[in-house]
């Protein structure tokens, strides 16, 4: 009858330690042999603004290891830093390519005069040629602004005016300027009911008026106070 001791355990052990460690050198020495070498690459996506030169140069730098040790994370952060790329999805497809599956930002607004907003509320740092309007606010503030200028939007759109900028000061007031040179000074307390309630008047003010408001002052609480163009124009003069 044998008898195992302490240091018998210990061996298997170590053993079985032994063995894993030279499976795994192995395994690693095989998934780095070049018949595992990426190849080619496949770039997926609606793409407007991602360019082949800019893939190239992502790929370069950011592609490393083989189809085993290809670092995936690594690969998908390397074209989130591209400028219009919302987000990027990496996988791999045997037995030498790796899939890009890239969105693009879809821009919704200029932002603070230097960058753009995206649908989502996103600041990123890009240029674009299309008309669109001018959002300012703080930092941190990005997905309210896009909230509200989608609010005060449809309330306005009713009347048949859109929102050329829409600014959030530092004091959280609203101010919005249209597209047909309507300055409106929202304030910060129930922005969007005082707005509804100018746009459910707005057509009679411009009857009283005699010409569409050029200013209106919506920060009263009980009503609100508008200028004419004709008196806002003299007044340069």
């Amino acid at each position: 009858m044998s008898v195992r001791t302490p240091a018998d355990h210990l061996a298997n052990v170590l053993y079985l330690g032994a063995g894993a460690l030279l499976v795994y050198a192995l395994l690693s020495w095989v998934a780095s042999w070049p018949v595992f070498s990426l190849h080619r690459l496949e770039v997926q996506g609606s793409l407007r603004h991602v360019n082949e030169d800019q893939v190239k140069r992502v790929t370069s730098r950011g592609v490393r290891g083989n189809f085993f040790t290809v670092d995936l994370d690594a690969v998908r952060e390397a074209f989130e830093k591209l400028p219009w790329v919302a987000t990027a999805r990496v996988t791999r497809r045997w037995p030498d390519l790796l899939v890009v599956e890239l969105t693009e930002h879809q821009p919704l607004a200029h932002w603070n005069g230097k960058d753009l907003l995206s649908d989502q509320g996103i600041v990123f740092n890009a240029t674009v040629d299309a008309p669109l309007p001018r959002l300012n606010g703080m930092q941190g503030t990005g997905l309210v602004m896009l909230e509200a200028y989608r609010r005060f939007g449809r309330t306005l759109e009713s009347k048949g005016m859109r929102i050329a900028e829409l600014t959030y000061s530092p004091r959280r007031a609203w101010r919005i300027r249209t597209d047909s040179g309507l300055e409106i000074a929202l304030g910060r307390t129930e922005p969007d009911a005082r707005l509804e309630r100018f746009a459910a008047l707005y057509q009679k003010v411009s009857e009283k008026l005699g010409a569409p408001p050029g200013y209106a002052d919506l920060r009263y609480a009980d009503g609100f106070a508008v200028r004419p163009v004709r008196a806002l124009e003299s007044g340069k003069s």
